[in-house]
This record gives C-alpha cells, sequence and structure tokens, in this order.
C-alpha cells in the first residue's frame, strides 16, 4: 500500500541563476533512490521520498530516531510524563528537539506540528478508542510507521509481538534507515548492538544458575508485566536470566498475582518510571501480604531498570550487559 507524503512536504527547491530557474532534487527524491517499500506489521508500505517532518511518541521510539542521526527531522515528540530524559544518552537531542508539551498524541497535535511521518505504536500513542490509528492518519494524507514490539499478532484481540524483541528492534532500525536514507548507519547500529548483547551473554558463566526473573511494571490488584515479544524478555534472558513469564504470547499485559506466586521468582525488576517512583514500587512489593515467602522479596533481590531500557528501543543491548552483571553478582546465591 502507497502512503504518499501530504502537501506540506517539499517537492524540490527552485534556484535561480542567470539561465533562469532551475530545479534542485533535495534527499529522498527519486533521483537518490525513492520510492522504496518497507514491510511493517506485516503490510508493505510505500514511502516517495524521504519524511522531512516526524512526530514521535516515547521515549524508546524518539531515542531510536536519535541513534538514526535523524533528529533534525523532528517536529515534535510527545512523551507520557517526560519520562527518561534526564537519563537518556540523547538528552542534548532531546533539549534540541521541539517537545510537544503533551502526554497524549492527538490528530490535533500532529496536524498543528505539520507532520508527514508518525512514527508511535499500539498503546505507544496508537489507540482505537482515541481515534488515532494508522488508517486514521492515512485518511488525513500523514504516513505512520508502527514499533514491531508492538504489532498486533492475533493471539487475542489486543496481544501484540509477532517477532524476537531484539530482532524488532534491528527491523526497525533497518527500515527506519531505508525510509529516511541513512541504511548505512542502521547497519552500523545493528552490528554495533549485536556486539554488545554477545559480549554482556559472554559474561554469564556456562555454569552460573539462571535465576528465574520476574518483572514487575505497575500495578496492585493485577501486575503489569513483560510477555515473551516485550524488550523485556530478551533483556532478562539474554543477561543470564529464566523469564517467569515467558509463555504470555504478548508484549506488555497483565497477569494475576497467584501466578507470580507459584513461578516463585528469585529476582525482580521494576520499570522505573513516573508517575510512581521505582522506590514506591518496591515498597509495595515487600508490603504487598501475597508476595511476603516470594524468594526475591524474602532475600530483597531487586534490579531497577529506567523505562527506556526495557521497552523496545535502542537502549536493550546495553540493559542485558546490566542484567548479567547484576546476576553475575549473585553467584550461587
Amino acid at each position: 500500500m502507497r502512503r504518499p507524503l501530504p502537501v506540506l512536504a517539499l517537492a524540490a527547491t527552485l534556484l535561480v541563476s542567470g539561465c533562469g530557474a532551475q530545479v534542485r532534487e533535495e534527499p529522498g527524491s527519486a533521483a537518490d533512490g525513492y520510492p522504496v517499500t518497507v514491510t511493517n506489521c506485516g503490510q508493505e508500505v510505500t514511502f516517495d521520498r524521504a519524511p522531512e517532518r516526524i512526530v514521535a511518541y516515547d521515549s524508546g521510539i524518539v531515542e531510536t530516531l536519535f541513534a538514526l542521526g535523524l533528529g533534525d527531522r523532528i517536529a515534535g515528540y510527545v512523551l507520557p510524563h517526560q519520562r527518561d530524559i534526564a537519563s537518556s544518552p540523547w538528552r542534548e537531542d532531546f533539549e534540541r528537539v521541539p517537545n510537544l508539551g503533551v502526554d497524549t498524541i492527538s490528530k490535533e497535535v500532529i496536524l498543528q506540528a505539520g507532520a508527514d511521518f508518525v512514527y508511535a505504536g499500539w498503546n505507544y500513542g496508537f489507540r482505537e478508542d482515541t481515534g488515532l490509528t494508522p488508517r486514521h492518519l492515512d485518511e488525513l494524507g500523514v504516513p505512520s510507521y508502527v514499533l514491531s514490539e508492538s504489532c498486533r499478532n492475533g493471539n487475542t484481540e489486543r496481544s501484540r509481538g509477532i517477532m524476537p524483541p531484539l530482532e524488532a528492534l534491528y527491523t526497525d532500525l533497518r527500515n527506519l534507515g531505508r525510509v529516511f536514507g541513512v541504511s548505512e548507519r542502521a547497519e552500523q547500529l545493528v552490528t554495533e548492538y549485536r556486539e554488545v548483547v554477545r559480549e554482556a551473554e559472554a559474561t554469564v558463566p556456562e555454569d552460573r544458575p539462571r535465576p528465574r526473573v520476574f518483572l514487575y511494571d505497575s500495578g496492585t490488584d493485577q501486575p503489569f508485566t513483560g510477555g515473551r515479544y516485550a524488550a523485556s524478555h530478551e533483556v532478562i534472558t539474554r543477561g543470564g536470566g529464566e523469564h517467569v513469564m515467558a509463555d504470555l504470547a504478548d508484549s506488555w499485559t497483565t497477569t494475576q498475582w497467584e501466578t507470580v506466586v507459584q513461578r516463585d521468582p528469585e529476582v525482580i525488576v521494576i520499570n522505573d518510571y513516573a508517575p510512581t517512583s521505582a522506590a514506591e514500587k518496591r515498597a509495595f512489593l515487600e508490603s504487598f501480604p501475597p508476595l511476603r515467602h516470594v524468594s526475591a522479596v524474602e532475600h530483597k533481590r531487586f534490579l531497577v531498570l529506567d523505562y527506556a531500557e526495557l521497552v523496545q528501543g535502542p537502549r536493550n543491548p546495553a540493559a542485558v550487559r546490566k542484567v548479567a552483571d547484576y546476576l553475575n553478582g549473585l553467584g550461587g546465591y
């Protein structure tokens, strides 16, 4: 399916000379190899030229654009509760790029920013109940790209994830590299991230036990956590842990406290983001009666990671090393 850029996009620049006007092809024009077609969530999407005004939602998505060197093409970003800016390796980029100053993305925000491309995901900005979906943007003439971690997989009405989490990261880097004409940079990043993960895995002794690990995101009545399609799954498993929710064929979803207790995690990873602090989340876990005899709580084994380290994004590979270092430090526990 072809998604043409809206009329806001610049087609060419006229250069006036003594011989009259000439047309200078801008980067991303047909002369530079466009149109390009990529497969996103199982659907072929064609771009006639490289977008120039991106609106992006959530920290991992925005940081992916920064890693690709596309900061100058971001017309604005939306971060719920402005999370992860302070800890981001791209903090200076965040400060240079327009912050749209809202917690939610909407058609109005996108149009006001003059966007010709939206990078978001299901439950990462795209939601049927808010009327903001790729289909709705198509109707406005604004192309979009869906975060691969969030692709719907058909296991339930809203379950997400269609490939291993790190492969989703590499897929999106390569697809965006083609869309924006920065494929060489994308391949450099994929090579670099694969090496970071390989080196992290190499630190895990073959005879070291693999502790059972539960990821706690939020929730009191029911815990919100990551399944096998969330980036957190490979952050945990490649770091040498046994992910206790690996059987959930979803990315981010709810489970039951009874299930957590039955699987008796020996380590709990806490997803740190506002408005509830990691300290408050830990205090809840330590005071919640059903978890009193869970090994991780009894032995106070908690590892705090930033939100952007656990959702799909360029911080995932380094997070694998953080998990490996923590679990290696437990020894035989």
